[in-house]
């Protein structure tokens, strides 16, 4: 039997037995992914806790301390300073666990003995025997008296043994849905922080010169400073609607001051609104839009929309923008807009109207005249029998200036009187040659009261005069 010194006094006082069995599977895991193997196998047989790969098999100079530059150099496995499992086998001694490492290259147990050429010093080392089958395929770790809570503690640090499900994979690492209320964040699949208001555990496959820096041997206390970019960059990347309807959901909760902690971020509502108005039939509003607007609120849920309610400083953020289809994102004037755009007008030709009412449409010129005739840019004056809602106002719709078509559109119930037809067709008469549009909704409903009673007086003492 050879004697290996492992050069360990005392270490990691702090560490627990489940601390030491983390370092055994996930040194386990690491061989699985670097060989291309079959799954780690963590098996009970007869009171000892068995904990096997089957990769090339352990060496007595992989007790060396050193940075493994296989690992170094590979992104996603977990370990990189070579010494985990020295730290492991220092946890076992100390905590009174038996261990016993088996592979093709020899049998490893722990004793006691002085270093060489210092008798008065005690260190931990290595027992290496020959192997007990050359043939033996991959490590196994036997622990003698580790217990089933010690195991389960262990394994629940690792994504793969702790039941959360992968939603989404970016470039950056994984979306896993997370399970009871805390979430948690894995670095290549170890557990390395908990996070107490998070909508989704986190797996960060991308390391960060902030994460590399934090990720100490222990691969605990990572504070959220390091691992905040990562998490916001992986949330950036996704793109499946079943992240992002949960993550829409929780949007809504902002206003009521209990969303999650993902939602304070800015940049990720803006990119939950973006996919949602990307793949789904959605309008985006604040409180304020549905106090203000409750008859565009129905308009919008009447033909299937659903009601994303968003915080005022992403309305502003989102206004005007488009989605990643280039498509533009539906908020209050978006949703007005299209609204008037597919809206059709059922139009009524003139000799189609009544005697009364083409009595009072033929006086369209003579009132054109009182603002110095029918302005350059109006091709036509039409009469409708239907006008799109005008949802920004509290009034209803009876008049419209269309540039699209060079058209004043009168609702046909305004030619029941001159005042009500002459104080439309002035109105939108001027927003025709200013160019303007409404200012003050309540303002502008007097002003064509106003318009249509000047009109109607004096048209009267014309008609007396004659």
């Amino acid at each position: 039997m050879k004697q290996f010194d492992l050069n360990i006094e005392k270490i990691l006082e702090n560490w627990e037995t489940y601390h030491a069995i983390r370092e055994i599977i996930a040194n386990a895991l690491d061989e699985q992914l670097l060989t291309n193997t079959k799954d780690v196998e963590i098996t009970k047989q007869n009171n000892t806790w068995h904990i096997r790969d089957f990769g090339r098999g352990l060496k007595y100079t992989n007790l060396t301390q050193n940075e493994n530059q296989e690992k170094l150099s590979n992104p996603k496995v977990i370990g990189k300073f070579g010494i985990g499992l020295k730290d492991a086998l220092a946890t076992f001694d100390r905590k009174g666990i038996k261990v016993l490492a088996k592979s093709k290259y020899g049998d490893i147990t722990l004793s006691k003995t002085a270093k060489e050429g210092f008798a008065d010093i005690i260190t931990l080392h290595a027992s290496i025997s020959e192997p007990t089958d050359t043939t033996f395929i991959g490590t196994e770790f036997i622990i003698d008296g580790a217990t089933d809570e010690d195991i389960l503690n262990a394994k629940n640090l690792f994504l793969r043994f702790s039941g959360e499900q992968i939603v989404e994979s970016t470039k950056a690492g994984d979306i896993v849905n997370k399970l009871g209320s805390i979430g948690k964040i894995y670095i290549n699949g170890v557990k390395v922080a908990e996070e107490e208001n998070f909508l989704f555990s986190y797996n960060i496959t991308q390391l960060t010169a902030a994460i590399k820096k934090s990720l100490n041997r222990e691969r605990t206390n990572v504070g959220r400073t390091a691992y905040t970019d990562s998490v916001k960059k992986i949330l950036l990347s996704c793109s499946s609607t079943n992240v992002v309807k949960v993550l829409a959901d929780d949007l809504q909760n902002i206003n009521y001051g209990t969303a999650h902690d993902e939602l304070s971020w800015i940049d990720v509502q803006e990119h939950a609104v973006k996919i949602l108005n990307q793949n789904e039939k959605v309008l985006f509003v604040s409180s304020t839009d549905i106090m203000l607007h409750p008859d565009m609120i129905e308009e919008a849920k009447a033909s299937g929309h659903q009601i994303i309610t968003i915080p005022e400083n992403l309305k502003e953020k989102i206004k005007g923008g488009s989605d990643f289809s280039g498509n533009p994102i539906i908020d209050i004037s978006q949703f007005a807009s299209d609204y008037n755009d597919s809206f059709s007008f059922e139009f009524v030709a003139v000799e189609n109207l009544t005697k009364d009412e083409r009595d009072i449409y033929n006086l369209t010129d003579e009132i054109l005249n009182f603002i110095g005739g029918k302005p350059r840019i109006v091709k036509d004056i039409k009469i409708s029998t239907t006008m799109r809602k005008d949802f920004f106002s509290q009034n209803e719709t009876v008049g419209v200036w269309e540039p699209s078509t060079s058209s004043i559109i009168i609702q046909r119930r305004m030619l029941n009187s001159i005042k009500d037809y002459a104080g439309s067709l002035i109105h939108e008469a001027i927003h025709a040659k200013s160019g303007l549009s409404d200012i003050d909704r309540g303002f502008e409903h007097e002003l064509t009261v106003a318009i249509g009673q000047v009109c109607e007086k004096a048209l009267d003492k014309k008609k007396k005069w004659w």
